[in-house]
């Protein structure tokens, strides 16, 4: 297990190439780098760190991350080599770079303001990646919101996925039915129980059934849409910084509008997030997603109508 003053060193290598991604960085420019990052984060004492440690540090980010880092002798300089597990790795960064930052905020507990509401279920996380991991079979509670009878379930776990702070378990329920990854809110889930019997793994390209997908549901063999939205420039920057979708290309950028088009399956979830753009947003095309979402403004509309009468 790489200790902190390691991980951390992980992170700033591949921060710094990929801010370096086109030109590479020497060892030397590595060197000077982590030595800036050593004392910046609290640590007093010299940087231990040689071309060795280099190389067992790369190796470390192929080995945990799956980052390939690749020398380029013509220039002498060390490149990433960009691949889907580059961007997977951003978001555990993230994190990490997260809780450093917390740990030098000390007592000063007023520097960083973390969200209040957080949801639930995170601790049967560490759980749940053993029994991937592994093909265990597990059982749980599960209740959900709209009947709240807590029902028991037996399922095969295959992945778990985050989706606006909440974290869910995918799934395929052990009922002798046909293969159906499900999908399971852990803020919803009690009673884990992870057993010693074991399922065959079908081999499932999980992130396939969301390729298309924004949210939660999956949408496999069903044929995504080209959807185009144009944004006020000012919540356009909003848009250009977080995109809606991985699939999002910008069409227009100048001082009247943001434009963008998405290829995507429209769901639920997808709705609820065109509507947190509201005033500042038109749906340019198709048709039938403008008028799906104007149904959705339509109701909330008569809802609140109807709470003037009292």
């Amino acid at each position: 297990m790489a200790k902190r003053d390691q991980m951390l060193r992980l992170i700033h290598i591949s921060n710094l190439l990929q801010s370096k991604k086109n030109v590479g960085a020497t060892y030397d420019e590595v060197l000077n780098y982590l030595e800036e990052k050593h004392y910046s984060n609290g640590f007093d004492n010299d940087l231990a760190f040689s071309e060795k440690t280099f190389k067992r540090d790369r190796d470390l980010l192929w080995e945990l991350f799956g980052i390939e880092i690749q020398f380029k002798r013509s220039t002498m300089t060390y490149q990433i080599v960009e691949d889907e597990n580059l961007e997977q790795s951003k978001g555990v960064f993230d994190n990490l770079l997260l809780v450093n930052a917390y740990r030098q905020t000390a007592d000063h507990s007023k520097i960083m303001l973390f969200e209040k509401r957080q949801a639930s279920g995170l601790h049967n996380l560490e759980g749940l990646i053993y029994a991937i991991k592994n093909s265990k079979l597990i059982s749980f509670n599960y209740t959900k919101y709209w009947d709240g009878i807590p029902q028991r379930k037996v399922v095969e776990s295959y992945a778990v996925k985050e989706f606006r702070n909440r974290w869910y378990l995918l799934a395929n329920e052990n009922e002798g039915k046909g293969f159906f990854i499900k999908t399971y809110g852990l803020d919803r889930l009690t009673d884990l129980e992870i057993h010693n019997k074991t399922f065959k793994n079908i081999e499932t390209d999980i992130e396939k059934l969301f390729v298309n997908s924004f949210g939660i549901v999956s949408t496999p063999g069903e044929t995504p849409r080209k959807i185009v939205l144009s944004f006020d420039p000012w919540q356009g920057k909003f848009v250009k910084s977080l995109p809606i979708h991985h699939s999002q290309k910008t069409l227009v950028e100048n001082d009247e509008e943001f434009r963008i088009e998405l290829t995507l399956v429209p769901t639920y979830d997808f709705y609820q997030e065109l509507l947190t753009h509201a005033e500042r947003l038109r749906i340019m095309e198709p048709k039938s997603v403008r008028e799906e979402y104007l149904k959705f403004l339509s109701v909330a509309l008569e809802m609140n109508e109807k709470d003037k009468k009292f």
